[in-house]
């Protein structure tokens, strides 16, 4: 990993962050977007202060102009960009039939669109260096849940997008992977939007006592060195596919049930 250029979305907080820590340690040089300046200038001083190169880019993750922008910054620090993460998203919650239709767009623009737009932006330097594509989806990449409509989809759409990605990719050599995380330590459920797009402010869950972002980082490091199509990490993701497989009704009723017992939740 010694001087390979890492590129990571959502960089100054969970598992983007971590990312940062994880892969800069290993010698590599690194590049974190994020929309908080002040947290974005924070991590980068505590790289710097460890010895690892950072460059940091305000940027908003679904804009087509910001990706295009945060890869010709790359480019014109480092030269090049070894391994792309595309791990910036947001969540919902609240159920379809009250849903505002800007919130359902602004899930898909951040969690689909912003990866697509960054990976055809550094497409053409991933392919000088042979490099990875790292997209970070969810457990409602393979299993929808209620009141997680647009979040679903996005996560959906996007594994079904690199899956795609990857056959093409086959003769350039380009490793793509998608990663499965189970409920990890986070900011994404705090900041999760509402019916009418407001941040619920609250996680309904003891965050403590999830997989730490720390983890899920190293494992996709020591995923992305092994060049892994897949990766799914905790109990509940590893199960839950499993049980979809092979008992989907009653997986559905579970989900359910567990959905619907969540602190506030909206499902009744």
């Amino acid at each position: 990993m010694k001087d390979k250029i890492v590129l990571i979305t959502g960089g100054s907080s969970g598992i983007g962050k971590a990312l940062s820590e994880v892969f800069g340690k290993e010698g590599a040089r690194i590049a974190i977007t994020g929309r908080n300046k002040e947290k974005l200038e924070e991590q980068k001083n505590k790289l710097h202060s460890e010895g690892i190169e950072c460059l940091a880019i305000q940027a908003d993750s679904s804009s087509e102009d910001d990706n295009y922008r945060t890869v010709s910054e790359t480019i014109n620090t480092y030269g090049g960009i070894d391994i792309l993460i595309a791990n910036a998203g947001i969540s919902m919650r609240a159920m379809f039939e009250d849903l505002d239709m800007k919130v359902f767009e602004k899930v898909m623009n951040v969690n689909l669109y912003g990866p697509v737009f960054l990976i055809k932006a550094a497409l053409p330097y991933l392919k000088k260096s042979k490099g990875s594509i790292i997209g970070v989806s969810s457990f409602n990449g393979f299993k929808g849940t209620p009141a997680r409509t647009a979040y679903t989809a996005s996560k959906f759409a996007l594994g079904g997008f690199l899956e795609a990605l990857r056959l093409e990719l086959i003769p350039k050599n380009i490793h793509v992977m998608t990663v499965y995380p189970g409920y990890t330590e986070s900011n994404i459920r705090n900041t999760a939007l509402t019916a009418k797009g407001e941040a619920q402010g609250k996680s309904p869950y003891e965050e403590g006592k999830m997989m730490s972002s720390e983890e899920v980082a190293l494992r996709i490091f020591k995923a992305t060195k092994k060049k892994k199509r897949e990766l799914y990490m905790g109990f509940e993701t590893k199960m839950g596919r499993l049980l979809n497989k092979f008992f989907p009704k009653l997986t559905d009723k579970m989900v359910y049930n567990h959905m619907k017992k969540e602190e506030g939740s909206p499902v009744k």
